[in-house]
């Protein structure tokens, strides 16, 4: 049974508006000044601006309705009419109460818990909160607005030191109420408090109250500099790194996505959904989406046999070379735009963790003064990332338990780097976020990989990967909530860059792995197997330099020693045949390793190869069957049968590429079970063709344009975004082509090692 037709699924809505050739923007007929905001009401009329003010009245009727035809619009008008003035936070009585006996309490609590901490009752608990919190809200925002270069990690020291300086200001602040005798008590206070605060927090319902964080990010958003008032709106991409459509859709009839279920149902935002090229991974995606060009990706990972260099789509010497390759002035986030947590910048004016500018850096970055200027912050993220480490160990334990199959690897150093990207890289992301939105910067894009993080090791919907959806998801309602208090109106559009597809890995299934499979069959030599692993992993290394300033080391990527180099790119395998520096072709394969085709292309677990023949062109090739990918003749079984219809278009342009491998493997794909097999060890997976991991979103404003015609690959989900952010930011469209697909390519330099 193959994958849904792309007509059924890919790109459709009945309410779709055509993109003429010429790309002009639709006509307009309601102001795009006004957007909804239905966070706090869910009954609101669809016309009812955020709780900013808008003064929209002189403004076109500039709306876009979905269904008719595009034309050109008053450009002078649109975006520019409205002005817009910012709510200040206000503080609500109720919850100030709430939170300040929920802090007695911890702070009770603490004190029972630690050596040498004390407090006198109940009302001296109460005083003393009301001691803590002046002085927290006086000294870590002084602290984080000080124009330092800012290195993570002396934050993170420099925030617990001053936590445990307030403790201490506070017992003769207090006349006695609270005492602490050492720093190390008023320390561990600190740590006890918060892990008691938090808890406090889900338990009353005030862990939604966002109030006094905005208020600081605001502050310091003012006395930092840069800040832009303006009535033209801005837009927030929130990318959900590898969730799928129809997990999503789970997800929220579920409840496990509330907010974006809530903008669903009340008519604020739609869907549509796209497809991947044959590489659906983040680097090829985050090429094609924020600079508008993915060529010569064939995979995360692979080799540029006229140098005999490695190349990866997490290092960031590698990062920066491929967004150099295929810049452009069409960049996504270009003129002002902020780039969080991405492999690739965009053409971004201000970056965080963002792999391909950080080599760049000269000294740390100064972006998260934010995250610093709350000062309970860094102990919160302390204990939250201890719980989570927690709940990994947990849920390890209850899958072995029960024997949940497919299971994998979760041991060692994952959970806490699953910790580290569910928490810390998470909370630093949106406080970026915040702050770009609190400055008012006109498009802001932001990865969240937790969930891509958690569904490699613990399965696509297992009860840990929900969870980490759900906190992500309510991460976009504090994103929600902020836009009232931005510099400007904001439109907020959630996306994937790939799904994710589920099964028992090769080497699970069959005790080898594909390096071996490939070893066996050669003629002779040895193979460099190179299964990738946990891309993840190098998110929290970027993360890690960042923090401390310091560069990391590069890889050695040299390969020219190697008879045969193995790659794994979740199901899709490359194998270099390093005897030529240029690319072998069927025949060549044939008469020099006469074992190695049959080998493979006979396998149980293998769905496809794809080689060039000097007689046929690129050509097919499956157990039972080979189709020719230039006219679409197929003896035998189409190998390709099981997937998407746009599957051979997908291989036939990889086949393209100036450094696709010799052979390009491809997993088995079982429709009825929904299941391949990653050639890396991760149970759920993503990187080739087959089920969920092709099947990406967009979750977007109901008012903006989507094209007629199915949204196939990431380069034409660049061109949907941009002709978004020109319309709201009320700019002519480009007249500029898409970024070639075509152009030179140049050869990656040596990293040093």
């Amino acid at each position: 049974m193959p994958d849904p037709t792309s007509e059924d699924r890919v790109g459709h809505d009945p309410r779709a508006v055509e993109v003429d050739d010429d790309r002009a923007v639709p006509q307009p007929s309601e102001p795009a000044q006004r957007f909804s905001d239905r966070s706090n009401s869910p009954g609101a009329p669809r016309s009812s601006p955020p709780s900013g003010e808008v003064a929209a009245s002189q403004a076109p009727d500039n709306r876009l309705r979905s269904g008719r035809a595009m034309t050109t619009i008053n450009q002078q008008a649109y975006g520019r009419s409205a002005t817009w003035s910012p709510a200040r936070p206000k503080l609500r009585p109720l919850r100030l109460l709430i939170t300040w006996l929920a802090s007695a309490v911890a702070l009770l609590v603490a004190a029972w818990v630690v050596p040498g901490a004390t407090v006198n009752g109940f009302g001296g608990a109460l005083a003393a909160s009301v001691a803590i919190a002046v002085l927290n809200a006086v000294l870590p925002p002084l602290i984080a607005a000080l124009r330092l270069p800012f290195m993570l990690l002396v934050g993170l020291v420099l925030v617990l030191v001053v936590d445990a300086l307030i403790l201490l200001a506070a017992d003769p602040i207090t006349g006695g109420d609270l005492s602490v005798n050492s720093f190390w008590s008023a320390l561990g206070v600190a740590f006890v408090a918060s892990a008691v605060g938090v808890a406090l927090d889900v338990v009353l319902g005030t862990n939604d109250d966002d109030t006094y964080t905005f208020r600081v990010i605001q502050r310091i958003a003012r006395r930092t500099g840069g800040r832009t008032f303006t009535g033209a709106p801005g837009i927030v991409f929130l990318e959900i790194d590898g969730l799928a459509l129809p997990v999503l859709q789970r997800a929220m009839r579920d409840g496990n996505a509330p907010t974006m279920a809530r903008w669903l149902a009340e008519g604020s935002h739609r869907f549509v959904e796209w497809e991947t090229d044959l590489s659906s991974q983040t680097g090829a995606s985050q090429a094609g989406i924020l600079i508008g060009s993915n060529e010569d990706i064939p995979a995360f990972r692979w080799v540029e046999k006229e140098s005999a260099k490695l190349v990866a789509c997490s290092g960031p010497a590698d990062c920066a070379e491929i967004e150099r390759r295929h810049a452009s002035d069409n960049g996504l986030l270009v003129d002002g735009g902020a780039s969080r947590g991405n492999l690739l910048s965009g053409g971004a004016d201000h970056v965080i963790l963002t792999c391909s500018r950080i080599d760049a850096e000269k000294r740390a970055n100064p972006g998260y003064r934010a995250f610093f200027a709350n000062g309970f912050n860094v102990v919160r993220v302390l204990v939250l990332f201890a719980w989570e480490v927690l709940l990994e160990w947990l849920a390890a334990g209850r899958a072995k338990r029960r024997d949940v199959r497919p299971r994998g690897h979760r041991g060692g150093l994952y959970p806490f780097m699953r910790a580290a990207l569910c928490v810390v890289v998470r909370d630093l992301i949106v406080y970026g976020v915040l702050t770009d939105m609190m400055k008012g910067r006109p498009a802001i894009y932001a990865t969240f990989s937790s969930y891509d993080e958690v569904a490699h090791h613990s399965g696509l919907e297992r009860a840990d990967t929900l969870e980490a959806l759900r906190k992500l998801d309510q991460q976009f309602s504090r994103i929600e909530r902020a836009r009232t208090y931005a510099a400007r109106p904001y439109e907020i559009v959630a996306l994937s860059d790939h799904g994710q597809t589920q099964g028992a890995t090769f080497k699970q299934r069959n005790g080898y792995g594909l390096d071996d499979l490939v070893e066996r069959s050669l003629s002779g030599g040895s193979v460099m197997g190179i299964a990738g692993g946990d891309e993840q992993s190098a998110t929290v290394g970027n993360a890690t330099a960042e923090a401390t300033g310091q560069r990391q080391k590069h890889a050695k990527n040299d390969v020219s020693d190697r008879e045969a180099v193995v790659l794994g790119s979740g199901n899709l395998g490359l194998i270099y045949l390093m005897e030529e520096r240029r690319r072998l072709t069927l025949e060549e394969i044939e008469r020099r390793h006469p074992q190695l085709l049959p080998a493979l292309r006979n396998h149980p677990h293998v769905g496809w190869l794809l080689v060039r023949s000097d007689r046929a062109g690129p050509l097919a090739l499956g157990r039972y069957g080979t189709r020719c990918l230039t006219d679409g003749r197929v003896e035998g079984e189409d190998p390709l049968a099981n997937f998407s219809p746009n599957a051979p278009r997908h291989l036939l342009r990889t086949d393209g590429f100036e450094h696709v491998a010799d052979i390009m493997v491809g997993s088995f794909y079982d429709s009825e079970l929904d299941e391949g097999c990653a050639f890396e060890e991760l149970i759920s997976f993503h990187g080739g063709i087959g089920g969920a991991q092709t099947r990406p979103f967009l979750l977007y404003p109901d008012h903006l344009p989507t094209p007629a015609e199915p949204i196939v690959g990431a380069a034409a989900v660049h061109r949907v975004l941009v002709e978004w952010r020109r319309l709201l930011n009320g700019t002519p469209p480009s007249d500029a082509p898409p970024a070639a697909e075509g152009k030179e390519r140049r050869t990656l330099q040596p990293a040093a090692s």
